[in-house]
Order: C-alpha cells, then sequence, then structure tokens
C-alpha cells in the first residue's frame, strides 16, 4: 500500500498534530514564508512520490491567507509527484456563499471549489457544511463528515428528562432533528430571517419550550447574533437553562462574552474545527476534539474503506 504523508498550513497545527497522534503517525514538515514582494511560498519539506497525501488546513480567519496556502500546497504535492492528494477541510468558509441571492455576487462557495481542484486536489474531507449543496460544487469527491456524534457525547449520561433541542432556522432543522434523535430527545426551531451579514430576525418558535431545559444547536456560530436573537425568544417563551452548542465556534467580535452573559447560559459546547486563542475562552466553554474522526475518516480514505458507515449507526 503507497506511504501516507499528512501536512499541515499554518491555519490550525494543533489539530493536525492531535490527528497525527490519534492515527499514531508523524506530522511531516512544512515551511510557509511571505517573501518582500507579499507573496507566500510554501514548501512540502518530506517525500511525497507515489503517497497518499493529506493536507489539513480549515479556512479560518485570515481565511484568503489560509486558502493561498492550500492552493499552493495542492500545487506543491502535485508537482512532487503525489500519488493521491486530499484536501483536509474542516471549516470550509466559503460553503456560506452558495447561492446568487443579489446581483452581480459570485457564488464562491463553487468558485473556491474549482479553484482547489485546479490547484491539484484530488479529494476533499470537511465537516457540517453550512450550506450541504455546496458538495455539489466539486468535480472530485467528497467526504462530508459532521460531529453531531461528538457533541451527543458531551450530553450522554446526563439527566435530560425536561430537555428540548432547538435549532434557530428552519435550515438547520434536519441536522437538529437527528442529533435530537442520538440524545432521545423532541426538537424545536425557529424561523429566522437574515437582514445583513450580522443582523437576523427570529420571530417564532415552533414546538414546545416553555419550562424546558435547551439544548440549542447551530452549525456554527460567528458573531452570535442569531444566538442572542434566539436566547431572547426562548425567555419570553419561558425556556429555563440553555447549553449553546455548535461544531465551528468561530466566535468573533467579541461573542462568546455576549453569549456567555446571557443569564439562562450554562454552558457553550464547540468542537475544535476552528482554533480559538486562550484569550477568547470563557469559563463554561467546553471544546471539543474531532481529531479522532478525522483521523478514522483519512485511516478509511487510505485503505479504500467507506466513510460514510461511520454515521450510519448513529442516524
Amino acid at each position: 500500500m503507497r506511504n501516507i504523508a499528512i501536512f499541515s498550513g499554518s491555519a490550525h497545527p494543533v489539530l493536525a498534530n492531535e490527528v497525527c497522534a490519534s492515527l499514531g503517525a508523524k506530522l511531516s514538515p512544512t515551511t510557509i514564508e511571505r517573501y518582500s514582494n507579499d507573496c507566500i511560498g510554501v514548501q512540502l519539506n518530506d517525500n511525497c512520490r507515489e503517497s497518499d497525501v493529506f493536507l489539513v488546513q480549515p479556512l479560518v480567519p485570515p481565511v484568503q491567507e489560509h486558502l493561498a496556502e492550500l492552493l499552493l500546497m495542492l500545487d506543491a504535492a502535485r508537482g512532487a509527484s503525489a500519488a493521491r492528494t486530499t484536501a483536509v477541510i474542516p471549516y470550509y468558509a466559503y460553503a456560506r456563499s452558495d447561492k446568487k441571492d443579489a446581483p452581480r455576487i459570485s457564488i464562491a462557495g463553487r468558485l473556491v471549489a474549482d479553484l482547489l481542484v485546479t490547484a491539484g486536489a484530488n479529494r476533499v474531507l470537511t465537516m457540517t457544511l453550512h450550506a450541504p449543496q455546496v458538495h455539489g460544487f466539486f468535480s472530485v469527491p467528497v467526504d462530508h463528515l459532521n460531529a453531531l456524534d461528538v457533541l451527543a457525547g458531551h450530553f450522554r449520561g446526563r439527566n435530560l428528562h425536561d430537555a428540548v433541542v432547538v435549532s434557530p432556522d428552519l435550515g438547520n432543522a434536519k441536522s437538529a432533528s437527528q442529533f435530537a434523535r442520538l440524545l432521545d430527545l423532541p426538537v424545536a426551531a425557529g424561523r429566522k430571517q437574515r437582514i445583513s451579514d450580522e443582523e437576523v430576525v427570529i420571530d417564532t418558535i415552533v414546538g414546545d419550550v416553555a419550562g424546558k431545559d435547551i439544548i440549542l444547536l447551530d452549525d456554527e456560530i460567528s458573531s452570535g447574533g442569531t444566538i442572542v436573537e434566539m436566547l431572547k425568544l426562548l425567555r419570553d417563551r419561558g425556556a429555563r437553562r440553555v447549553s449553546v452548542v455548535c461544531t465551528h465556534g468561530l466566535f468573533t467580535k467579541g461573542a462568546l462574552e455576549r453569549i456567555g452573559a446571557q443569564p439562562e447560559v450554562e454552558e457553550i459546547v464547540s468542537t475544535d474545527t476552528v482554533p480559538l486563542s486562550v484569550q477568547k475562552y470563557v469559563p463554561n466553554l467546553h471544546v471539543l476534539s474531532i481529531a479522532p474522526l478525522l483521523a478514522e475518516a483519512i485511516q478509511r480514505i487510505h485503505n479504500g474503506e467507506s466513510v460514510s458507515s461511520l454515521f450510519v449507526a448513529h442516524t
């Protein structure tokens, strides 16, 4: 079988090292430089010839820098005669740009997918796309993971007798329903209208939340505007304690502090698809590792085994 080679860009080397630790493999070194003319240079400092290469690089802020690094790494692996190159993108930021909803705008989710394939990606491994249809933008195979079982594991063993899973919008209701099945809980959803990137209106909740403990589940939290609006509505509807849960915790513009300051929020739970600086941590934040799940997916891809079967028992 071909050798496996794993490299990381500068976006999330901690996660890449944890993935390698779970695999029992080494993380191959990468050199990333910025030249005097502001261009970025990338060198993969290990043999790639006829190897199964995996490049770990979530598209986290600064997104454009990390995207450029990934494109250059893909091109470098192809130029080094890699047998196959898989872009491991735990957070695909451009999945939020999935349609033309205004005149003369780019569908960036599709454009970036084309760029990755053109640069040399033979396969993509990603997690919880904000818009699942972005999966179809790629002309190469895509393994689309979710972290629902990882997140559900945080709550197993608790007394959830009076709990309900709530999605802040109907678009995320399918994932919320799957998460609720994992915990054998009822589900409810908000009706959201997005006004701008940071402004939303949630006018009602479909489902019973009065007197309930809430597990408020979203795919990603950026500025936290949606979550704060949903918390106000839950408060008005008589909900009790709230656990705020997401896969991708970007927590920009003081989102963690604003969410954590809400009186009914007992905890904030996220995975480590996005790196968090120590300065962002708040006492009631729990960050769960998705490294073992990524490692298992990488091992299955390398061995030619099914990745989707990872989730069959949990759906």
